[in-house]
C-alpha cells in the first residue's frame, strides 16, 4: 500500500493517532534506525515507514542520531527520546476530542495486535478503572505512574538483545466530564476536558 501524501497540520498529539508511529517511537526509543531497517523489523514496506519517520521527525518526536552510507547515497538513522514528547505535543494545535479519541484508538489496536502474542504462561498485570477519587492524590498517582513509565523507557534495550524479553505496556490515564456518569453520554475524550489535570503527563510524556 502507497503511503499517504504529507500532511502540513500533522502535528501535536495527532502524531500519536496510528499504529505505525506508535510502533515506531517504541522501536526507536531504544537505538536508531534507518527506515529499511526499521521496516525489516516491523515487517513493513520501506516507503509507508519512510513517510510515517518523517512525520515524527518533522512533529519533534525523533531526532535524527547519524546518517550512514548506503548503496546509492545516505540514509539517516533515527531515535527516539522519550522526555522529547511533552514540548513536541504541546507545540502542536490545541488537542480536541476527537484527536483523543483518535489516540485511543491507535492504542487500542495496538494493544489488540500485541495481545495477540502474549505468552501463554505470563501473568502480567491488567488494571481497568472508572473511579472517583480525591484530586490531589490521583495527582500523586499520576505522578508515580509516569516514573514508572520513565523507568521502563530507560530499561528499554534493542530488539533480541540477550537476557530481554518483549514486553507490552499501554497506559492512558484522564480525568472525566462527570455529565457522562449521569447521562451515560461519551465521557473519554469529552471534549478539551478529557486529558485535563495530570492525564497529560501520565498520557502524553512519552509523546504515546
Amino acid at each position: 500500500m502507497s503511503p499517504p501524501s504529507d500532511s502540513p497540520d500533522l502535528a501535536g498529539l495527532r502524531l500519536l493517532a496510528h499504529p505505525l508511529r506508535l510502533r515506531l517511537l517504541s522501536l526507536l526509543t531504544a537505538q536508531a534506525m534507518s527506515a529499511a531497517e526499521a521496516a525489516r523489523e516491523l515487517g513493513e514496506s520501506q516507503a509507508n515507514v519512510s513517510y510515517h519517520l518523517r512525520r515524527l521527525h518533522g512533529g519533534g518526536l525523533l531526532e535524527v542520531a547519524e546518517e550512514v552510507r548506503v548503496s546509492g547515497g545516505r540514509a539517516r538513522r533515527y531515535r527516539h527520546d522519550p522526555a522529547s514528547g511533552p514540548s513536541a505535543l504541546a507545540a502542536g494545535p490545541a488537542a480536541t476530542g476527537v484527536d483523543h479519541r483518535a489516540v485511543v484508538a491507535a492504542l487500542a489496536a495496538e494493544l489488540q495486535r500485541r495481545a495477540a502474542r502474549r505468552r501463554a504462561d505470563d501473568r502480567g498485570h491488567i488494571t481497568d478503572a472508572e473511579v472517583w477519587v480525591d484530586p490531589g492524590e490521583w495527582h500523586r498517582i499520576v505522578e508515580a505512574v509516569s516514573g514508572a513509565a520513565d523507568r521502563l523507557h530507560a530499561a528499554a534495550r534493542p530488539p533480541h538483545t540477550p537476557g530481554t524479553v518483549p514486553t507490552s505496556t499501554t497506559l492512558a490515564m484522564f480525568t472525566l466530564d462527570d455529565s457522562g456518569a449521569r447521562d451515560g453520554g461519551e465521557s473519554c475524550g469529552s471534549g478539551d476536558g478529557g486529558h485535563g489535570g495530570g492525564s497529560a503527563d501520565a498520557g502524553e510524556r512519552r509523546g504515546r
